[in-house]
């Protein structure tokens, strides 16, 4: 039993009061979200509940930060929209399971560990353009049914609950943290507006929750090539969605607790969740970093936050929705703009001062086009390969060389810098092939040949000496570096290699 628990939660001491509080508060926010995120679709308010509540439930047991929630999400609704239109929902459930499949893969292989490759500035914009479409989102809260902008009392009435709430969100943790200011703030404006019989918009107006048990059963599709090759390319950018969406909201949850969580198994969770999703009606999902950062900031660590959560939302489909129905929604979209307010870096600000052009620059871009295309997948990619273009460029300028000829007429070349593609032109242009003398050593102690591009750029120097009668040697390359070279033997002599072993200072002291 004890092995049990210590598998739901962490090994330190767990709040299971703020656990359990925190997780209905979770499970209350999550119904208007699931609902709005499957209409986007085009789909039933249910094949929304049903996905936040499968992926919920098996990505808070079996996932790699514990804390984290996860659901049908916006990013996803985008995704698979256009398939909804053109095919139906059980498209949409079979592409849901496929996606799975790759994420599971993902997993295995161990790929998580690509998100290292996601700078900083990528992560500062994700994260404010998050923050942009989350406040956004809730606009649409203040307007009424016909479509237009809400106007005098009805405005007033649900401005000033939302306010209130977020009085409350932010006010009640100054003076006790007992119980999730978030729950106090969703009761407390409940119990305002049945007090006062205040006429106002509540969950029921958006659709109804009602509902069984998510039903099981396997995606009404023809099992053919052509089914396949129509669901494949929504699957593959629902699966890269959904881990790009994933992973950087576990590294956000990991700065914010002070702990790590594990990547790879996150993505199994994931791919797992969205395919049982797919086999009981769901839309399918990925991490949530709003409702993350509400459960977080409501002082839930474990995994029964999560697990709690998941369960109760389903209590309130098969057995509360009339009561869940009837919650104001200006509770929650006060509960929803303060968690905008508190995902947005404003510590992003403070920095720029500080921070490379390049670095703002990349940051800027990757909230706009977060904010704009309310696409995170792409918005992360783009910034990733301009990062990487920023960095290529700046790393080309500064390989040098430093020149001198030795007592015995030998010109020496000692490169500094990595040699690669972007750095070849810059590293030809050091070089007089015509005025040095009939014997040239090009050192690579502070350098580094990096890709065919430098081999090839090497292949040509050389070349140009030979033509002319003269001898190169290229001196001090690395164990990597000298297996390029040897396995490109077709492109250039590996016998101008010479690479003599110096005595290294460690070696010295240790005296060998």
């Amino acid at each position: 039993m004890q092995t049990l628990i210590n598998f739901f939660t962490p090994t330190e001491k767990i709040d299971y009061k703020t656990e359990v509080l925190s997780g209905l508060t979770v499970a209350l926010a999550l119904v208007p979200e699931a609902v709005a995120f499957a209409l986007i679709a085009g789909l039933s308010p249910l094949t929304g509940l049903y996905a936040a509540f499968v992926m919920g439930l098996i990505t808070s047991i079996f996932g790699g930060r514990p804390g984290m929630i996860s659901g049908a999400t916006g990013a996803i609704a985008v995704v698979i929209v256009a398939l909804v239109i053109s095919h139906g929902v059980e498209y949409v459930f079979a592409a849901v399971v496929l996606a799975g499949i790759f994420q599971v893969l993902t997993g295995v292989l161990k790929l998580g560990k690509l998100m290292r490759l996601v700078p900083h500035p990528v992560i500062f914009g994700f994260v404010n353009g998050l923050a942009i479409i989350i406040f956004s989102s809730q606009l649409d809260q203040f307007k009424d049914s016909s479509g237009s902008w809400m106007v005098g009392e009805q405005l007033y009435i649900f401005m000033g609950l939302v306010i209130l709430s977020m009085l409350i969100i932010w006010g009640l943790p100054k003076l006790s943290k007992a119980i999730p200011a978030s729950l106090v703030a969703i009761l407390s404006i409940f119990g305002i507006v049945v007090a006062f019989g205040i006429d106002t918009r509540t969950v029921g107006d958006i659709a109804s929750i009602s509902g069984g048990f998510p039903p099981f059963h396997i995606p009404s599709v023809p099992l053919d090539m052509e089914m396949f090759m129509t669901i494949l390319p929504y699957s593959a950018v629902m699966a890269a969605v959904g881990l790009i969406e994933s992973l950087l909201t576990l590294n956000i949850i990991d700065e914010i607790t002070e702990t790590r969580g594990r990547g790879n198994k996150e993505a199994v969770a994931q791919g797992a969740a969205n395919i049982l999703s797919g086999f009981f009606s769901g839309m399918g999902g990925c991490a949530m970093i709003g409702q993350s950062l509400i459960n977080i900031s409501s002082g839930a660590r474990a995994r029964l936050s999560g697990i709690g959560a998941a369960v109760m939302l389903l209590v309130f489909i098969m057995f509360g929705a009339e009561l869940i129905e009837q919650l104001p929604m200006a509770a929650l979209t006060g509960l929803m703009i303060m968690v905008s307010i508190g995902t947005f870096e404003w510590a992003s600000f403070n920095t720029l001062r500080r921070m490379p052009k390049s670095d703002i620059f990349v940051m800027v871009l990757v909230t706009l086009v977060t904010a704009v295309l309310h696409n995170l997948a792409i918005a992360v990619i783009v910034g990733v390969i301009i990062a990487a273009l920023v960095f290529a460029w700046d790393s080309a300028k500064r390989i040098r060389a430093r020149k001198y000829v030795d007592d015995n007429g030998i010109k020496h070349y000692e490169i500094y810098g990595p040699l690669f593609f972007g750095s070849v032109t810059v590293f030809n242009e050091k070089f007089d092939v015509l005025g040095d003398p009939n014997e040239v050593i090009i050192d690579f102690a502070e350098s580094r040949v990096v890709d065919m591009s430098a081999i090839e750029a090497l292949n040509r120097l050389t070349e140009r000496y030979s033509k002319v009668g003269k001898v190169v040697h290229l001196r001090h390359l690395s164990s990597d570096c000298r297996k390029l070279l040897k396995d490109a033997e077709a492109i250039i002599d590996v016998n101008v290699i010479e690479d003599p072993t110096y005595r290294l200072p460690v070696d010295l002291v240790n005296g060998k």
